[in-house]
């Protein structure tokens, strides 16, 4: 096992003399592996939950956690601390998502396949069973948006994010943005109805 698997893997009370706030910063700037383990139990819970509503896959959620993580190991000098950490962490996964949400598109029509493409038409016998239908719908619209439209949609939609939220996260100008999300909209909304949804 790597020092830095060794150090994610460590329990929080073992880190507990690990710095916070500016002092955490200031570590991460110096490569401090125990300060990516700080940062890791303080925002991991985050960075998972917005990884599987980008990806809509537990596995490639769990894979772009890592992969941020690592990053963060290698990259944490690079953060100027203009933004909040999670900020920061949230632009590294968008930044790593394109082959994640890939993979999880793959498996998802991968397993529609072996299913012959069937889905389960009949009248749900309950809310929660027409939930996860209507989240299986919205998981393979998603998945025919281009990434850039995927991930306005994610952060404004579903993370009701801002507009110019959003564009700090990603980079891209405001308008931009907005553009991608109208596009999102529009083609989320067209998936649907072709899947007897309006």
């Amino acid at each position: 096992m790597t020092a830095f698997a060794q150090t994610l893997e460590a329990p929080l009370f073992w880190r507990r003399s690990a710095p916070t706030g500016d002092a955490l910063i200031d570590a991460l700037r110096r490569g401090d592996l125990a300060a990516v383990g700080t940062a890791y139990d303080l925002h991991h819970q985050a960075v998972r939950a917005f990884a599987r509503r980008l990806t809509g896959d537990a596995d490639a959620a769990e894979d772009l956690v890592q992969e941020v993580f690592i990053t963060l190991a290698k990259a944490g000098g690079k953060f100027d601390g203009r933004c909040a950490l999670r900020t920061f962490l949230i632009g590294i996964a968008i930044n790593h998502a394109r082959h994640h949400v890939r993979a999880a598109a793959r498996r998802r029509r991968a397993w529609l396949h072996a299913s012959d493409g069937q889905t389960d038409h009949a009248p749900a016998a309950d809310a929660s069973s027409a939930q996860a239908e209507l989240a299986g719908l919205l998981s393979q619209a998603l998945d025919e948006l281009p990434i850039d439209q995927r991930v306005a949609f994610i952060l404004c939609e579903v993370e009701e994010r801002t507009a110019a939220e959003a564009a700090d996260l990603t980079g891209a100008p405001e308008a931009t943005m907005r553009t991608r999300l109208f596009h999102a909209r529009k083609k989320l909304r067209e998936a649907l109805q072709r899947k007897g949804l309006s």
